[in-house]
């Protein structure tokens, strides 16, 4: 089938992936900015990747720190890193980026990462303009169950984009079940650091670059 809109998930698919250390050392940072000098290790994990609600509430309780103030700085911090990442060229878009420029579809964003990192790195490198829409993650605990596999921010882009067929591009299996959640088709792209990742969901389809859209977007 064809499609009239493709939404991209934005790390490891559009850009590169942070690494985990730069990650981990903003959380750590944050902490800091808290008077918590020695935060658990697990805390310190657990806040850095999948973080949940309740993951939240239990490091604040933990610490004596009021929720939404300690996530809202979190969030800022682990952007700015992520910007300064970005700057020094170590956080750079793939080179097949520069085939969507003639993809006959809308296109959009949802990423999980901060809106504030998503706006930054489209600003950047200078690709706003191909993109009708871009949602990431607003500063609060809140926006964490709204993640995907959950697919609020994709509805949110598909009703921008007005799309009636509609495909969903990501490196995770959560932006295929995003996609199943959504009611549209899926699309696996076999990054480098997915090259022999072994799935346990179904994409409608998988694919090697982002050139590959071109087929399938008009098949």
């Amino acid at each position: 089938m064809s499609y009239d809109t493709v939404v991209f998930d934005n790390d490891g698919v559009l850009v590169g992936r942070t690494s985990f250390d730069v990650l981990r050392e903003a959380t750590q940072e944050t902490f800091a900015q808290f008077g918590v000098t020695d935060p658990d290790p697990d805390h310190v994990e657990n806040m850095t990747v999948g973080t949940t609600p309740r993951q939240v509430d239990v490091v604040c309780d933990e610490y004596d720190l009021d929720r939404e103030t300690f996530w809202r700085t979190l969030d800022r911090t682990s952007s700015l890193a992520q910007q300064e990442e970005a700057r020094a060229g170590r956080k750079t878009p793939y080179g097949d980026i520069d085939t969507l420029a003639n993809l006959d579809a809308a296109m959009g964003i949802v990423s999980s990462n901060q809106q504030q990192t998503v706006d930054f790195l489209l600003d950047h490198f200078d690709y706003t303009s191909m993109f009708g829409t871009a949602y990431g993650r607003e500063a609060t605990v809140k926006s964490l169950d709204r993640r995907k596999p959950n697919s609020y921010y994709i509805d949110c882009a598909l009703a921008d984009l007005d799309a009636d067929s509609a495909l969903f591009v990501g490196d995770n299996e959560s932006d295929v079940r995003a996609a199943e959640n959504a009611g549209i088709d899926s699309a696996f792209i076999r990054r480098p650091h997915r090259r022999d990742w072994d799935l346990n969901v179904w994409p409608t389809w998988e694919i090697e670059s982002l050139d590959d859209l071109h087929s399938i977007c008009s098949a």
